[in-house]
């Protein structure tokens, strides 16, 4: 994780972040995609388990485990990719983005490939490719996401 500056920096750049646009739900509910969830954003538990829809409820302090483990397991997993020094906000930025796109989504992503070839402006733009979802089978701009994506592409162009 040589190009990534630490979780701590960035969780803590990134936490708040991820929660105002997951919002937080004890219960189940599918998102606008029609995956269940709970929490703050989660599909799977730290256990590896999938949330489905016959689950209970699930505690604030439960939901903030499962964030914390989601934000590590997916930062573990992009870091390797970046071949580039990133900043804190960049990293936090980057890490919101795959908490809702999922790690394989962002590895193939535009904003990766510019990161990494050194376009920064460019790749702050990309962000807003991502701002779409399936809703009644059809892929649809979703407010939600637009305004999301355009918070992160700020973030990433924010200096540390």
């Amino acid at each position: 994780m040589a190009n990534w500056p630490g979780n701590d920096a960035v969780f803590a750049l990134c936490k708040d972040h991820i929660k105002q646009f997951e919002g937080y739900s004890a219960k189940l509910y599918r998102d606008i995609a029609g995956i269940p969830t709970i929490g703050w954003g989660t599909t799977a538990y730290p256990n590896g388990r999938t949330v489905t829809m016959n689950d209970p409820a699930i505690t604030k302090p439960y939901a903030e485990q499962c964030l914390t483990f989601e934000m590590t397991q997916k930062a573990a997993a992009i870091a390797p990719h970046l071949e580039r020094q990133a900043t804190i906000h960049q990293a936090a930025a980057m890490l919101s983005l795959t908490y809702n796109i999922g790690v394989g989504r962002f590895l193939g992503s535009t904003v990766l490939k510019r990161f990494n070839a050194g376009k920064i402006r460019s790749a702050a733009k990309a962000f807003e490719m991502w701002d779409k979802a399936h809703v009644d089978g059809k892929l649809k701009v979703v407010a939600g996401l637009l305004k999301r994506r355009k918070q992160e592409a700020a973030m990433f162009l924010t200096p540390d």
